[in-house]
């Protein structure tokens, strides 16, 4: 079954006219015509069968069968702030592999020890709409643009807030720490890791130390180690 990322659909609706460049992949590329059925997701939880009236390589037009919404809605919130890597691919991986695994929400810290300062999220934001659809997908993880570890400490959030470290101190287990089935944030570090003034910071901003094991780990995959165990305990 062949899967479109359309965002702009709403429910109920019974016609879906897809982009120039949706319908010219769908017809051109894929090969689809008249009568092919097709999938559609929102983004926001919506997951949509269609059939395809009109195969009009500019303006191909659905028509919509059946809908779910909510379709496979996880038991948690999961957010985490992650410093940009020096090579974009390692952060490219990172999203590709967190969105098919599960989550709701990344935000790009730029901490002290950062070696690059800024991220082009168009470019990523594209990485992970892929990533929505190869992993079939109806909600799309939101991206948000870089900001300094400063600014982002002083953002609200509703839930529970960690810091994966490596310094020396008393750390604990997300095991042990993580409230299941509620929402959740954890800041990763960049290559050299938070300096001891931003692990600080954190903690009087009422973030718990954690700890993602023995093995000192890269960026991308603390990171994903984190993701992966947030949702592996929520099964």
């Amino acid at each position: 079954m062949h899967l479109f990322y359309t965002p702009n659909i709403t429910s109920p609706q019974s016609h879906y006219q897809l982009s120039e460049e949706e319908s010219k992949h769908c017809i051109r590329v894929l090969r689809l015509q008249k009568g092919d059925e097709v999938q559609l997701i929102d983004g926001r939880g919506g997951l949509y069968v269609s059939t395809i009236a009109d195969d009009h390589p500019k303006r191909t037009l659905l028509e919509i069968t059946s809908s779910i919404q909510e379709y496979q809605k996880r038991n948690h919130y999961l957010h985490i702030a992650v410093a940009p890597t020096k090579n974009i691919e390692r952060l490219e991986w990172f999203l590709e592999k967190a969105t098919e695994i599960g989550i709701d929400e990344i935000s790009l810290i730029i901490c002290q020890r950062s070696e690059r300062k800024e991220a082009k999220t168009d470019r990523l934001d594209k990485i992970i709409t892929a990533a929505v659809k190869q992993s079939l997908k109806a909600y799309h993880p939101v991206l948000n643009e870089p900001v300094s570890f400063s600014k982002f400490l002083s953002a609200d959030f509703d839930g529970q807030k960690f810091i994966a470290h490596c310094e020396p101190g008393e750390k604990i287990n997300l095991k042990s720490a993580l409230k299941l089935q509620g929402s959740s944030l954890i800041l990763i570090g960049p290559e050299g890791d938070f300096t001891p003034q931003e692990i600080d910071m954190a903690l009087k901003n009422d973030y718990k130390a954690i700890t993602l094991g023995e093995s000192r780990l890269r960026t991308e995959t603390a990171a994903l180690e984190a993701c992966f165990e947030v949702n592996f305990l929520n099964r």
